[in-house]
């Protein structure tokens, strides 16, 4: 009898063993699975793939962003035409929805949207916006306000009241304190406990944990024109203010004035500016080296100028390019490069809504 029961008992310890070693393997499957806890997007406004290739032929080191392991493209028509504007692309981006050209924050049809920068302040991680346009300009203004108009900059910045942003860097002073209405709010920002400050320096001085950054009557200058390096400084010092918080952050950073150089028809204008958004890009790579838990994504809310590049000479580092002769935006599908946890969803081709639902899924939010 005792013989024919220890074979048994083997069988089931053997069992056993089988099933707990399934169990440990699926515990450390999902142990290992990675972890985002912050989120850093960057958009080059404007910026298409000739604007990063030329950045890349001209500049005397390699761009940060060719040490991003993860690449894709990004399709970015609008709700009403098939070439988008910064409202319409900002907002796809921002709040996962398509929309009419000219409108922030709003479905075509007036409706309120929620952004990812709202759904993160309210599921308890720290919020921020950086760029060197007005805080009010189409593409930051997507993160944080909802109008039928991407022009209405002063109803635009009284949606900063709101708090949405506990960091917002960047232009706009005057659409703040020197307005129609005689309102200065300033005042209101800095009863709802925002240190405002309008200079670099005072910006580094900072040791607040909201920030109302308003660095230029409008907007900021070129890089070319006393600013370059500044936005790399703008990011930092937002890094190190939303970082205070334990459960994270999520963080918008624009490199606006691609765009403008686009429009303008100017490719020193439009490369300088790639090329200084990409030293901001630096900073927040070596946090999320550091850091371990922190995803970047960088990408465009459209291209600008359909720049194409028509010869070049890489040991001089010269190129010859072309624009459109309008100078305005087209719908070719723009480039997306990622780094760290998650990464690798944002490989491939996709359309610009989708990155709203992937981030709250990488955050481990619900919708």
């Amino acid at each position: 009898m005792i013989s024919k029961i220890k074979p048994f008992l083997s069988l089931i310890i053997l069992a056993g063993v089988l099933l707990s070693g399934c169990s440990a393997n699926r515990m450390q499957s999902s142990s290992s699975s990675p972890e985002v806890k912050n989120i850093i997007l960057f958009i080059g406004d404007g910026m298409g793939t000739a604007q990063v290739y030329a950045a890349m032929s001209v500049s005397e080191k390699p761009l940060v962003l060719e040490s991003f392991p993860y690449t894709g493209f990004n399709n970015t028509f609008s709700s009403n035409n098939y070439v988008t504007d910064s409202g319409a692309g900002g907002t796809a981006l921002s709040c996962g929805a398509k929309t009419k050209n000219g409108m922030i924050g709003m479905s075509p049809d007036s409706t309120v949207l929620t952004s990812i920068t709202e759904m993160a302040k309210k599921n308890g991680l720290a919020t921020g916006i950086v760029s060197t346009s007005s805080v009010t300009h189409a593409t930051p203004a997507s993160f944080v306000a909802h109008n039928v108009s991407r022009n209405n900059y002063e109803g635009i910045a009284a949606d900063f009241l709101n708090s949405t942003a506990d960091v917002f860097i960047g232009g706009g002073e005057d659409h703040f304190r020197k307005r129609k209405d005689g309102r200065d709010l300033a005042i209101n920002l800095k009863e709802q406990g925002y240190d405002v400050v309008y200079t670099l320096e005072d910006l580094k001085k900072s040791t607040a944990d909201k920030i109302a950054g308003l660095l230029a009557k409008e907007h900021m200058p070129k890089a070319s024109e006393g600013r370059e390096g500044m936005l790399a400084e703008m990011t930092r010092k937002a890094i190190e203010t939303l970082s205070r918080d334990k459960d994270g952050f999520f963080l918008m950073v624009e490199g606006s004035m691609i765009d403008w150089g686009g429009h303008a028809k100017d490719f020193d204008y439009t490369i300088s500016e790639t090329i200084d958004m990409d030293q901001a890009i630096g900073v927040a790579k070596e946090f999320a080296v550091k850091d371990g838990k922190t995803l970047i994504v960088v990408t465009a809310d459209h291209e600008t100028g359909g720049l194409t590049l028509t010869g070049g000479d890489m040991e001089k580092r010269t190129v010859k390019s072309n624009f459109i002769d309008s100078g305005s935006h087209t719908a070719v599908m723009v480039p997306v490069f990622s780094f760290g946890p998650g990464a690798e969803s944002f490989s491939g081709i996709h359309d610009n809504t989708f990155f709203y639902g992937r981030f709250l899924e990488l955050l481990n939010i619900k919708k």
